[in-house]
């Protein structure tokens, strides 16, 4: 083999394993990648079946039902309500009325299963995205009201 084989050789195996390691570190990437939706956006199917996602907003007032260590909630914002079931100890400052972010899965029934309860951290936080999709919700729900009036 000649010099020139041999260096081509070399530089396809060496694409060869590069390639490979790139392909090996996207999938392990796109595994742990986990989006954000909101109860409205889960409720007009943005929302992916089968795949671990997050739901946030605010754990609606007097739909809190704890049975041993399995707990029922609604997480809503104020446009769209979402049905989660959690198994496991919730955070101490878990409590209706406040922020929470869900990571679980959608099942075919439309129950969300968390496998993951975050609550919020202070007075004052909540989640960007749980904001947003309040505010985004707060915000329709005022426009149809206004369309609403006008008709």
């Amino acid at each position: 083999m000649k010099n020139r084989h041999k260096r081509a050789a070399i530089i396809v195996a060496g694409l060869a394993i590069v390639g490979g390691a790139a392909a090996l570190v996207l999938n392990a990437f796109n595994s742990n990648l986990v989006f954000f939706f909101s109860p409205s956006q889960v409720a007009a199917g943005e929302a992916p079946k089968g795949r671990t996602f997050r739901i946030g907003g605010l754990v609606k007032e007097g739909t809190v039902q704890r049975r041993d260590l399995k707990v029922e909630f609604i997480v809503t914002d104020s446009a769209k309500d979402m049905r989660v079931v959690y198994t496991g100890i919730l955070p101490d400052l878990f409590k209706e009325g406040k922020g929470v972010v869900a990571q679980g899965k959608l099942g075919d029934d439309g129950l969300f299963t968390a496998s993951e309860v975050l609550a919020k951290h202070d007075e004052n936080y909540m989640p960007p995205e749980a904001q947003h999709a309040v505010d985004e919700a707060h915000r329709k729900s005022a426009m149809e009201k206004a369309a609403s009036t006008l008709k």
